[in-house]
């Protein structure tokens, strides 16, 4: 880096530690930058260049995290929870979980309390996948090796949730993506936990077409985030429903295959049967 990349990079990091040493005080756009002696405007556009997201929303994560950590003791209230985390109330909470998390904090406290998922295995062209779904919509999708052990990862993604070994429609319509009917797809209702952030990755790939192949940077690109291939690659990593979302489809702009949450080998058998079938 030259001198003024350094300079950028130390301001960069002045403020993040800023925001996570104060989070709890929710400090303004103005203050932070008043912080590291920039103008609001400038620390905005240098902030979203070196940390791929806006200091509202890194003080957002980082506000969730912490409220995060709390709520998983058995003894915080949701109150409480928005007071120490620096909210004006839990109402604040509540939308602040909805955009980040995909849920709302009682959910996350709860862990899939009251939830009824349902599961099946199937096979596929790609091995045996585990699918599971809730009256919402698609919630789970896997290539397991093992079904007891398919089943234990699903579990840990919702603990307290009820489950039930059960073939329904929404997971019948899901399957029918294996047997090259596409057609449907629109109809398929997904029941997704995830970030913002997330949500708008995988959003992303739904829209890289069968038999073709995007990079992760393409993927930042499109999500409005072109500096963010690297937190892109994290959301692709931790894609819920295998082969629907489809991220095998991204690759890395040398033309390597990269990573696959669910085998390297799998993933290239895949994009050569897709590209057979177009």
């Amino acid at each position: 880096m030259n001198e003024q990349d350094n300079l950028n990079y130390d301001r960069i990091a002045k403020a993040i530690g800023h925001i996570r040493n104060n989070f709890r005080e929710q400090p303004s756009l103005d203050e932070i930058a008043e912080h590291v002696h920039l103008s609001p405007f400038h620390f905005q556009r240098l902030f979203k260049e070196w940390a791929g997201v806006s200091p509202k929303k890194f003080l957002q994560y980082t506000s969730v995290e912490h409220a995060k950590s709390m709520l998983r003791g058995a003894d915080a209230t949701l109150f409480d929870t928005a007071m120490e985390t620096g909210l004006s109330g839990t109402s604040r909470l509540h939308d602040l979980f909805i955009s980040i998390e995909g849920m709302t904090p009682g959910e996350f406290k709860n862990d899939g309390e009251n939830l009824n998922i349902n599961f099946s295995y199937a096979q596929s062209p790609f091995g045996l996948v585990l699918i599971a779904s809730t009256p919402k919509g698609l919630c789970h999708v896997a290539f397991v090796e093992d079904e007891e052990k398919g089943l234990y990862e699903l579990k840990k993604e919702f603990p307290k949730a009820k489950y039930q070994q059960l073939v329904d429609q929404i997971q019948v319509n899901a399957l029918m993506i294996f047997a090259n009917d596409w057609s449907q797809i629109s109809e398929i209702k997904l029941h997704l936990k995830g970030t913002d952030f997330q949500l708008k990755v995988w959003d992303s790939l739904l829209k890289v077409p069968k038999g073709g192949l995007a990079t992760y940077g393409a993927i930042a690109k499109e999500i409005g985030k072109p500096k963010a291939s690297r937190a892109v690659g994290t959301a692709i990593g931790n894609n819920p429903i295998a082969y629907l979302i489809p991220c095998h489809r991204v690759i890395q702009s040398s033309g390597d295959l990269g990573g696959y949450r669910w085998n390297t080998t799998r993933k290239t058998a895949i994009i050569g049967w897709e590209a057979a079938q177009s």
